[in-house]
């Protein structure tokens, strides 16, 4: 198992922000020694902020922008890789996202499209659907969209990107990629999902009963608070530990067959039942492009975006990384959004939706990304 993201929120309020930015980064440096010190490997450390709506409301857009490039500009001196800047959830606001993904390359957004008081916003989900439709136009193959997700029902202290947004005081949460203790469990069950369930709950609950002690000492020595941990299964880029391929190993059968409902259910049934202090989705996440299995079995067809969001509900955090046809209509977009904010609502969990229209592509061809964190695949089909 390996810590996936440290990740501190801060509130900020401009013009104040590079000072609580500096220490952000003082303190994830030296919590991630802490953790390398009690034999965790960190992959990555990561800073997200209260909404931007809050604190740049006065600002007009050519301002925002320049702003978030001084920011960014920090960052890099300061080696931070990840920075978020919250949600927008006005239409108006979510309208001058693209532009500040134009212009940057390290800072990751959101919008928030429902939540349980308030319901669904259509004008907001319409505004975000523009969002992404133009930044799959203004950035290569489409990446662009890697940084930015809509969201509905997300409470704070998710520390996965793109969702993560603060409220409150400096505090972190911790990230994780525990899917090789999926496959270790799912190898010795014989296909008995009652065994596969047992053996990982097992093996959770000491594993992560370890870190959150020793998340709660260094949140004591640093004087930080400590959020918990975000115990979803994020997967790696290879193949012994693909989410997908832990499936079928249990199954006998390919993802998206008969029985991945199933499996799905009880992964997030066990993900929400360690016996330590969890926080963001804790459930399970599919991310098509972040997974060779899930990319090979999107390959083959044997699961569509239908498939994704009925497994949502009862699992994890939504549509992630699932690239759609470029020439697909600002419409169809929306209604995507609006089923996975329906699903949201009507079950009182947190869901996102991270698309990739690709630029110049139709269902059944290849994407081309250029990225580390990303593998290729077929272009799903939206009908």
């Amino acid at each position: 198992m390996i810590i996936r993201a440290i990740t501190t929120g801060i509130s900020l309020d401009y013009p104040h922000e590079r000072e609580k930015i500096k220490q952000a980064a003082e303190l994830n440096r030296q919590a991630k020694n802490l953790f390398e010190q009690f034999g965790h490997e960190v992959q990555t450390t990561r800073i997200t902020t209260n909404s931007w709506e809050e604190y740049l409301k006065n600002f007009d857009i050519n301002e925002i922008v320049n702003i978030f490039q001084n920011i960014e500009k920090l960052c890099e001196d300061l080696n931070i890789s990840f920075f978020n800047i919250g949600y927008a959830s006005k239409p108006e606001n979510i309208a001058v996202i693209p532009e500040i993904n134009k212009s940057t390359s390290i800072i990751y957004s959101s919008s928030k499209i429902a939540d349980k008081e308030t319901g669904i916003n259509f004008e907001s989900t319409l505004e975000s659907a523009k969002a992404i439709k133009r930044i799959s136009q203004e950035t290569e193959n489409g990446y662009g969209n890697f940084r930015f997700c809509a969201w509905a029902n997300c409470n704070s202290g998710i520390p996965f990107f793109p969702t993560a947004y603060h409220e409150g005081n400096t505090s972190f949460a911790l990230g994780i990629e525990c899917s090789d203790l999926v496959m270790q469990s799912f190898a010795i069950a014989n296909n008995n999902i009652q065994i596969a369930e047992k053996s990982l709950r097992s093996l959770l609950a000491e594993e992560l009963t370890k870190l959150a002690d020793h998340a709660e000492k260094i949140s004591a020595k640093l004087g930080i608070n400590y959020n918990g941990i975000d115990t979803s299964l994020a997967p790696p880029l290879d193949k012994q530990t693909s989410i997908a391929f832990a499936y079928e190993q249990l199954m006998g059968s390919k993802f998206g067959y008969q029985g991945t409902l199933t499996i799905s259910g009880m992964l997030t049934r066990v993900l929400k039942s360690v016996p330590v202090k969890i926080c963001g989705y804790s459930g399970l996440m599919l991310p098509v492009c972040e997974d060779l299995g899930l990319a090979a079995r999107a390959n083959e067809q044997t699961y569509d975006i239908t498939n994704l969001l009925l497994y949502s509900a009862v699992c994890g955090c939504g549509l992630d990384t699932v690239p759609i046809p470029g020439d697909i209509s600002i419409e169809k977009i929306a209604a995507i959004l609006m089923d996975m904010a329906t699903l949201a609502i009507k079950l009182d969990k947190p869901l996102s939706a991270r698309l990739f229209p690709i630029p110049g592509k139709k269902a059944g061809e290849m994407t081309a990304f250029n990225s580390p964190y990303l593998v290729d695949c077929k272009i799903f089909a939206v009908d």
